[in-house]
């Protein structure tokens, strides 16, 4: 059964079940074949979507050392850094947040082993939107099927976008494909995630980001879906939304 949300005491989004849950396995992220697995895989599409789009939208060659040199970039739902080091090491300024503070720590101690500078907070979107100025880009990885109030975190998240700066979300879609593989499969027979770590019926359709990010100001532009292929045992961009898909969009300028 699915477990009720429970929404933080200061009316952010924080769903406080869900932070407990990744709180307890704040020691593990960075352990390649641990319970992120999952993450690591799917790192490698996921940061060459980010870094591609960045490139073309600021001009930029893919093929430079640290292409993202000089772009403020805001990582939320950091979790342990799996995202925001590889952005770091492409030259990128990267603040990144997460409500654990269990996770938080986590993330800064990797960092400061790693020699990476990194901006950790552990603060919540809507709290960081009233106190931080905007950012060249939002991301929000495998993050928003994990927030007690969807339009709230939305909100918030594009508040944070700089007029023409880019709002990216990866997430899973849901369908009767994305129960049989990423809670069936995935959590149940693989154990690739601990069980319970989703619950499909948070799981967000395309629509469902598209809309209220439009009246947000921010207008997704581009959409790619992220498959899995077994022969390979790889994660790659392409194919079917009916899974996992990954979006950018642009804030409105005025």
């Amino acid at each position: 059964m699915a477990q009720e949300n429970s929404t933080a005491a200061d009316g952010s989004s924080i769903d406080e079940g869900e932070i407990a849950r990744f709180a307890a396995l704040a020691g593990e992220w960075w352990q390649a074949d641990g319970p992120f697995r999952a993450l690591h895989a799917l790192n490698v599409p996921r940061l060459t979507f980010i870094r591609d789009r960045l490139c073309q939208r600021h001009e930029r060659d893919i093929a430079d050392a640290k292409p993202l040199a000089g772009l403020r970039i805001l990582d939320i739902g950091c979790g342990g850094g799996l995202i925001a080091e590889p952005l770091a090491r492409l030259g990128g300024d990267v603040t990144a947040i997460d409500a654990g503070e269990e996770t938080i720590t986590a993330a800064r101690l990797h960092a400061e082993k790693s020699g990476l500078a990194i901006d950790y907070r552990q603060i919540s979107a809507e709290k960081l939107a009233k106190e931080e100025g905007p950012f060249d880009c939002v991301l929000t990885l495998e993050v928003v099927e994990h927030v007690a109030d969807l339009d709230s975190f939305l909100a918030a998240s594009a508040e944070l976008v700089r007029p023409g700066g880019m709002y990216i979300a990866a997430t899973l879609n849901r369908t009767a494909a994305s129960y049989a593989f990423a809670i069936v499969a995935a959590e149940k027979i693989l154990r690739w995630l601990p069980p319970g770590t989703h619950q499909w019926s948070k799981f967000v359709r395309p629509s469902e980001l598209v809309a209220p990010l439009r009246r947000n100001g921010v207008i997704i532009c581009d959409i790619s879906g992220i498959r899995y292929d077994p022969l390979a045992r790889a994660w790659s961009l392409g194919g079917s939304l009916s899974v996992n898909y990954i979006i950018c969009g642009e804030k409105l300028k005025g």
